[in-house]
């Protein structure tokens, strides 16, 4: 393997500014080139930036590179999901039954300066910013730059280019544009949009509610969340419909308009945030979307990665994770491949992409949860009963989002098939009351584990047969 081999990498996101770190580390020469400014120097948020959680799969990621202790200093761990009624009451859903297992909340711009500022570090990275790419020509592995501020155009050649330049991905147009291979494009808008809002800190930088909780005001069609912040603020996240149901985006267009919609609806969240209107109407109002497409590379000359190749909506609070997890999965095969870049990507693309989609599907289901399923009495005591599961059985049962949020070593894939039929098997087993919260839980333990079974099974033998019939 040649460490000396020039490697270009399009966009300095999380996923960018760790790659860059990580194959720095291995000795490659990286240039990292970024469309906007610098945001250790300049705040480019714009309202646009959804607080990001972060799990195990994305601190195993931290380990790979040695930052993890970094990483924790700014984190605020949450221990689960703290769910407010209309009328103010509320009550806390914790994530698992095992106390080591939880998310963090982390600002989305600290991690990622703290990320460009280690790959800065080594003598073999260097970062170059607004210069936004025009064009990739991956046949000849080179990349056409402008210059936001002098408009003057540069070409860089690179022995290999990897776009990680989020779902406006230059890389992934330039695939589609040339039409060199077959590749296959989708993207999916929802009907809803979000908005950023906040929290701001009370005196002395405290906290306003509860800190160690990812906070949900379910409300059927749509759904306020806030995140702590380090400073005592929430970043509060409305999601909702752009033009259906009584209040829309479309429709919220008076400050009257908007406070009565919080008035009605989140009248507990509206008493912490005496700012609302001005948030309201000075962040934008943003689209959600999943983007899947194939193949990722182009022989041993480029590869996508994070959401240039998988774009998905983030209520599973899985997508800087599974970026991050990219970058993990990459490096092994590096490592395997002995910098064998074609059987590399081959093998990356073949493999991560089940992977991918799964969690995409995933976040979509995790939406529906959220806005409406956790207020729902069935699934709280579904909740209620996993959660004693995984506390008096830590090594037998894990729930589905425990298998997605906290298992790193298993696939997205994997936990989505376990998780699904899990959660399928128990709804069941509640709605017909074969079992209750009051059994014996070694008897419930193995019901579950019985009808899980079976639901897996008659799954694999509906796909065998729709494969055959192909």
């Amino acid at each position: 393997m040649n460490k000396q081999q020039n490697i270009l990498i399009i966009g300095a996101g999380l996923c960018g500014a760790l790659l860059a770190l990580r194959l720095g580390q291995r000795g490659y020469n990286i240039t990292l080139i970024e469309m906007r400014p610098d945001l250790r120097k300049v705040d480019i948020s714009e309202g646009r930036s959804i607080n990001l959680a972060i799990s195990d799969r994305g601190i195993k990621a931290m380990k790979l590179v040695g930052i993890q202790n970094k990483v924790k200093s700014l984190c605020i761990p949450m221990l689960g999901r703290m769910i407010h009624d209309t009328d103010g009451n509320t009550f806390l859903s914790k994530y698992s039954g095992r106390d080591h297992e939880y998310i963090s909340s982390v600002s989305r711009q600290d991690l990622t300066a703290l990320l460009m500022n280690e790959a800065e570090a080594l003598e073999n990275v260097t970062l170059i910013f607004n210069k936004k790419c025009k064009h990739v020509d991956f046949e000849n592995k080179q990349a056409t730059f402008i210059d936001y501020a002098t408009k003057a155009v540069s070409t860089i050649q690179a022995d290999v280019i990897f776009g990680t330049d989020g779902a406006g991905s230059s890389l992934r147009k330039s695939y589609y544009s040339e039409r060199k291979f077959l590749f296959n494009f989708s993207q999916n808008f929802l009907k809803y949009g979000y908005k950023e809002l906040s929290i701001l800190p009370a005196e002395n930088n405290a906290y306003k509610t509860e800190k160690n909780a990812l906070h949900i005001w379910p409300r059927g069609d749509f759904m306020l969340i806030a995140l702590p912040n380090l400073d005592g603020s929430f970043t509060v996240t409305l999601f909702l419909s752009y033009d259906q149901g009584s209040f829309n985006f479309s429709n919220l267009t008076t400050p009257e308009m908007v406070t009565r919609f919080f008035e009605k609806e989140f009248p507990d969240a509206l008493k912490l945030m005496p700012h609302l209107i001005d948030d309201f109407f000075n962040n934008p109002t943003s689209p959600l979307g999943t983007i899947k497409c194939s193949p990722w590379h182009y022989q041993d000359h480029t590869l996508l990665m994070g959401d240039a190749a998988h774009a998905i909506a983030p209520f599973y609070g899985q997508g800087m994770n599974a970026s991050f997890e990219d970058v993990v999965v990459l490096d092994a095969l590096i490592e395997n491949h002995k910098g064998n870049w074609e059987t590399i990507f081959k093998t990356f693309s073949k493999t991560r992409k089940k992977d991918t989609d799964a969690i995409a599907d995933l976040a979509i289901d995790n939406f529906l949860e959220m806005k409406e399923h956790v207020s729902d009495p069935i699934f709280q005591e579904k909740r209620k009963l996993e959660i004693a599961l995984e506390k008096e059985f830590p090594n037998k049962y894990a729930s589905k989002y425990a298998l997605v949020t906290f298992n790193e070593n298993i696939g997205y894939h994997e936990a989505m098939t376990q998780g699904r039929a899990q959660d399928k098997a128990i709804l069941n087993l509640l709605k017909h009351k074969y079992i209750s919260f009051d059994d014996d839980l070694k008897s419930v333990l193995k019901i579950i584990k019985q009808d899980t079974k079976k639901i897996i099974d008659k799954d694999n033998l509906l796909k065998n047969i729709e494969e055959e019939s192909i």
